[in-house]
């Protein structure tokens, strides 16, 4: 392997991060942050009511309490034991959420189907290797016409593998009419950007 090369942030990183803070990115009480989740759900379809959604580290599950009444039944994962104990707190009067601690894409639930699956904040943890594999993973568990959100810081930070234009530039780059993806819509927020798309 190429010393220099970024490499996927480990488990470890995110227990090392939630051990010195319980809530490291101010989940809870940021107003950016509750601007970004209100711009997270409007990118919805107001009409849809998802079978089953997919959402990919969801932390202390702020942002999963406000997409749980979207889906008949929620799947969200985090690497770190931490804040999915508050996440589990947060979301109990919420049966149709559930939690597992889950690494991808070494744990992808290979089993399941999914037509909504959410990439908040996530997609820069990895090294572009494993995030080649995390979308392969995910386009074959993305039911047809089932959406794919993504929303991401996008100023670099030195930590990560990615920026978030990288993440989502590489999801945009499997768009079109011949393409597995087709790109919905999307905007660029002053720090973050969005975009939805659909499984062809």
């Amino acid at each position: 392997m190429n010393p220099n090369q970024p490499t996927t942030l480990p488990p470890d990183y995110f227990d090392a991060v939630y051990h010195a803070n319980a809530d490291p990115w101010n989940f809870e009480a940021s107003a950016y942050e509750h601007a970004k989740y209100a711009d997270t759900l409007a990118a919805l379809p107001a009409e849809r009511l998802y079978e089953s959604g997919f959402e990919v580290g969801c932390s202390l599950g702020v942002l999963t309490e406000m997409l749980a009444p979207r889906c008949r039944h929620l799947l969200s994962i985090d690497v770190a034991e931490a804040p999915l104990q508050q996440a589990r707190q947060r979301c109990a009067y919420l049966p149709q959420v559930e939690f597992q601690r889950m690494a991808l894409p070494a744990g992808f639930p290979s089993d399941r189907q999914f037509d909504l699956v959410v990439l908040s904040e996530v997609g820069y943890y990895w090294a572009l290797p494993d995030l080649e594999r995390v979308a392969t993973a995910l386009l074959a568990a993305l039911q047809p016409g089932g959406h794919l959100l993504l929303v991401h810081w996008t100023p670099p930070v030195h930590d990560y593998p990615l920026t978030g234009d990288e993440v989502h530039n590489f999801f945009l780059a499997q768009t079109g009419p011949n393409a597995p993806l087709m790109h919905v819509h999307g905007h660029r927020a002053e720090q973050y950007r969005l975009d939805l798309l659909s499984r062809n």
